[in-house]
């Protein structure tokens, strides 16, 4: 047997980026051979091995031939005929596709060294096509690269927009959409994830209420983009360009999908449509599985992102109830992340990045003063129940209304 280090550990190396993870790919073995070594199986599909020492990932070299529909429709070969030119041709991408022997030796069958250095994302063979989520793969790859230059091989393109038109996408289970959806946002441009679906069609497939957003024209006072899904793309980038956590640039990303439902004779102005919004968020989160600790951000920020917009001239009893609706009281770090998506919208404008967004901030004050109320001294008057609430919101309304919100 021989092991060879492969995908992303070699990839990220000849990159010169560091890297945790270590995948390695063992030719010429059994499944016997590596119980008998002491490795732990883990793989359900294909044989996939821990190390009993460092708990690093082992898998059987293999091939995979096309059976069914969707991504779990292959028959895979792990016998210890299968070479490491084969285990390497089943693979996605060429940066993909090289391996490093235990003596450093590169062994680079696709030439995926010439396509890190030409800064290119392309597939290594047209088996490419048997693989849907592949699609989100190449999208999420072109999103975490695009800051190095990197682009995607317009031979690659074409195969990913032959994918879609040939209906494979909707073979996808909606949590591996969410795994990569998440995992794009974790990128340093997950705007690109977005676009590069959207140029192959997979957009409307996948995330047709984000896909809807675009061509949906908005004032150009207030957004200098005019596209709505212009604008969501510019949100998620700042949120990500800020350092917000990737519940703060989901909710960027979803907060305006009632726009596109705006009747068309309302156009560009979009009334109500924080309360349009609500459904299309719920109906994309059920859908691809998302957490329920992003569901519950995007609604708030679709429902209340106005509200903090207009904190300078609410009367402090909406700015109290607008706190109590956010439950801010008891999820102060749901309530910071909130003000952190307002922020995104705010911001996430053209040529808007930079302007002062001093609402966050009197929202900021509104919660520390009205924490500051001390409920105790009003429990030993006799406060109680009804008349407690009444008296503890009618001392907040009071506190708000001393903060400077100019």
């Amino acid at each position: 047997m021989k092991v060879y280090l492969v995908g992303g550990a070699v990839r990220d190396k000849l990159l010169k980026h560091t890297t945790q993870d270590k995948d390695w790919v063992v030719v010429g073995s059994s499944i016997e051979e590596m119980l008998s070594l002491g490795f732990h199986q883990v793989g359900k599909d294909f044989p996939v091995f821990l190390h009993p020492d460092t708990r690093e990932e082992y898998a059987l070299a293999r091939t995979e031939k096309k059976s069914g529909t969707g991504y779990t429709g292959f028959i895979c070969d792990s016998s210890a005929s299968v070479t490491l030119h084969d285990d390497l041709h089943r693979r996605d991408l060429t940066i993909n596709a090289i391996a490093e022997d235990t003596d450093g030796n590169i062994i680079d069958p696709f030439d995926g060294q010439g396509d890190i250095k030409q800064k290119v994302l392309r597939h290594v063979s047209t088996s490419f096509v048997e693989d849907p989520l592949r699609v989100l793969r190449v999208a999420r790859f072109a999103a975490r690269y695009h800051h190095l230059g990197f682009t995607i091989a317009n031979e690659t393109t074409a195969l990913m927009s032959q994918m879609v038109n040939q209906g494979e996408l909707s073979h996808l289970v909606e949590e591996r959409v969410w795994k990569e959806l998440s995992r794009a946002l974790t990128e340093p441009n997950p705007d690109i994830f977005i676009r590069v679906l959207r140029e192959c069609n997979a957009l409307n497939v996948i995330l047709p209420e984000i896909d809807a957003l675009f061509g949906i024209p908005q004032p150009a006072q207030h957004h200098p983009e005019i596209d709505t899904g212009e604008h969501a793309l510019l949100c998620l980038n700042y949120a990500s360009q800020a350092g917000f956590n990737t519940r703060v640039r989901f909710s960027a990303l979803v907060h305006d999908l009632g726009k596109a439902l705006t009747p068309p004779d309302q156009l560009p102005q979009h009334i109500d449509h924080e309360r349009r919004g609500i459904d299309p968020i719920k109906k994309l989160c059920q859908r691809i599985k998302a957490p329920n600790e992003f569901r519950e951000l995007a609604l708030l920020t679709c429902k209340y992102h106005l509200h903090c917009h207009r904190a300078k001239e609410l009367k402090p009893s909406t700015l109290l109830n607008t706190l109590e609706s956010l439950d801010a009281f008891r999820r102060s770090e749901r309530f910071e992340e909130f003000l952190q998506a307002c922020e995104a919208d705010a911001r996430g404008r053209h040529n808007l990045t930079d302007r002062p967004y001093p609402q966050a901030d009197v929202f900021r004050q509104a919660f520390t003063t009205c924490s500051s109320v001390d409920i105790k001294p009003l429990i030993e008057k006799g406060f109680s129940g009804k008349a407690l609430g009444n008296e503890i919101r009618r001392l907040r309304i009071a506190a708000i209304q001393s903060i400077n919100r100019n």
